[in-house]
């Protein structure tokens, strides 16, 4: 008897010690999803989600206006921003001339015109050359190398703006490149990029130059926007982006322009459409990138391809697959899981002690 009565406390305890630490192994997992996935609520989520997807389905207009300039035959993709670049001038120049309070214009002259213009000229080749591959590539190979851009806004924000990634934002942003590839699979099935390119080679290489330069555009909008304010980074970029447009626009395009009958409504209403579409991106994307990040934006616009399909699927007769839907879900859940947990700037103990 005493033998049973010696055993049957030890295993009580045994039990005991085995169902805590049972519960504090759980509790200590769900500890770390917490600290990794519980940061933002659910609120945060959204809201990072309807930003980024309202950036995507106005980058989607663009690509329709754009098809349907291109059925008439019309290629002026250096004109087209040119007209953006001077709307944004007119509008937040003049703005920033006069607004009271805000830092002199020759003061953001003198001391920073010389980044603006240097962010201006990288933001116009980026459109140009990105444009100006679709003449030499596949669609196909536009969508997939433009992801570079990815890439590079993720080395440039980690080594410029100090930006601490944690393994959550890379697993959204590989999530979201999965999706990517999901929609491409689907143009391919679908029979929407069978146009083989005249210079794969020289397309693709204009890609990955135009895809870098945007994602340097990028990192330098985000960085002027949280270091100053959205009206003088859309002020700045306004007036040297209309120089350097206006230069390329006479040297490149001026006997393209010559040909072009802006009488017509199918040409002059299209054109409208891509300057109020890119009027409104770069405006609403200087507001995302402030509120978010740089790489959360470029990982949100990756699902355009789908809401083109949309309208594409009434103006242009595009073919529908269910892989598109399933593509989309894909994407919107990796920036659903980036969006979980905001990034952390390196604090200047860490990056002096990386140097």
């Amino acid at each position: 008897m005493s033998t049973y009565e010696s055993l049957g406390p030890n295993l009580d305890n045994e039990e005991s010690v085995s169902s805590n630490n049972s519960q504090k192994n759980r509790q200590s997992l769900t500890g770390s999803l917490c600290s990794c996935f519980g940061s933002l609520t659910a609120k945060d989520v959204l809201k990072n989600l309807l930003l980024g997807q309202g950036l995507s389905i106005l980058l989607s207009g663009t690509g329709v206006v754009t098809g349907l300039l291109q059925e008439q035959d019309v290629s002026i993709p250096t004109a087209q921003n040119f007209l953006l670049y001077c709307i944004l001038c007119l509008t937040f120049t003049t703005y920033l001339a006069y607004k009271d309070g805000a830092r002199p214009i020759t003061t953001i002259l003198y001391y920073d015109g010389w980044k603006y213009a240097l962010l201006s000229l990288i933001d116009v080749e980026a459109n140009f050359l990105i444009v100006k591959a679709y003449a030499y590539t596949t669609v196909t190979s536009v969508q997939v190398l433009d992801c570079f851009s990815i890439a590079t806004v993720l080395v440039l924000s980690r080594l410029f703006l100090h930006i601490k990634y944690r393994p959550v934002h890379y697993l959204g942003v590989f999530i979201s490149v999965i999706g990517l590839g999901g929609l491409i699979a689907a143009d391919v099935i679908s029979g929407k990029n069978d146009d083989d390119g005249s210079s794969t080679v020289k397309g693709d290489l204009l890609v990955i130059a135009g895809a870098t330069l945007y994602g340097v555009s990028n990192v330098g909008i985000e960085f002027f926007v949280k270091n100053y304010n959205k009206s003088e980074l859309l002020g700045m970029i306004g007036l040297f982006g209309s120089m350097v447009s206006g230069c390329q626009v006479i040297l490149l395009e001026s006997d393209k322009i010559s040909k072009v009958d802006f009488s017509s409504y199918k040409v002059y209403l299209p054109l409208l459409g891509f300057v109020l579409f890119m009027f409104l991106i770069y405006t609403g994307m200087a507001y995302v990138i402030g509120e978010t990040s740089a790489t959360l934006t470029n990982i949100s616009i990756l699902s355009a391809d789908f809401y083109s399909l949309i309208v594409g699927l009434v103006i242009f007769k595009y073919s529908f697959h269910f892989l598109y839907f399933i593509a989309f879900v894909v994407v919107i859940i990796g920036v659903a899981i980036y969006s979980t947990r905001p990034t952390d700037r390196v604090s200047s103990s860490e990056v002096s002690s990386s140097k």
